[in-house]
C-alpha cells in the first residue's frame, strides 16, 4: 500500500501573490488594524508616539499595538512567543508589515506603555462588545 502524497514543493501553485490575499475582509486582524489606525497615541500616552528626529527609528507604536492586541486576543502573553509569530504566522506578518521587532523590543513596549495600553483596551472592549 502506498502513502498520501502532497505537492510537489518545486511545483509552481496558484498561491496568491500578495499577503493581502491571504487575510479575509471580515477577518479580526482587519478590525485590530483598523481600531489602532484611528487611535491617537500622543494623546493616549504612548511612547514614541512622535519619533526623535535623531538616532535609531524606533517602530510604530500602532504597529507594535496590532502585535500586541492580537497576542492578547489569541492568548500569547510571552514576548518571545510574540516575536516568533511574527516570521511564521501569516496574520501576524499582515498585521506588522512583515516587521519582526525582537522579543526585548516588544517586552519594552509593554513596561513602557503600561497606562496607555489600559486605556486602549478598555477602549478595545467597548468596541468589540458593541
Amino acid at each position: 500500500m502506498r502513502y498520501k502524497t502532497g505537492f510537489n514543493k518545486k511545483q509552481t501553485t496558484p498561491i496568491p501573490k500578495y499577503l493581502d490575499e491571504y487575510i479575509p475582509q471580515d477577518h479580526i486582524c482587519r478590525i485590530i488594524h483598523a481600531f489602532t489606525n484611528n487611535l491617537d497615541m500622543n494623546k493616549l500616552g504612548y511612547k514614541y508616539a512622535q519619533p526623535n528626529t535623531t538616532g535609531n527609528k524606533p517602530y510604530d507604536p500602532k504597529m507594535m499595538l496590532n502585535l500586541y492586541i492580537y497576542g492578547y486576543l489569541h492568548r500569547i502573553r510571552s514576548s518571545r512567543r510574540l516575536q516568533a509569530e511574527t516570521t511564521k504566522n501569516l496574520e501576524v506578518m499582515w498585521l506588522t508589515d512583515e516587521q519582526t521587532p525582537d522579543d526585548k523590543t516588544i517586552a519594552n513596549f509593554r513596561s513602557d506603555n503600561t497606562k496607555a495600553l489600559k486605556q486602549t483596551f478598555r477602549a478595545f472592549t467597548l468596541v468589540i462588545n458593541d
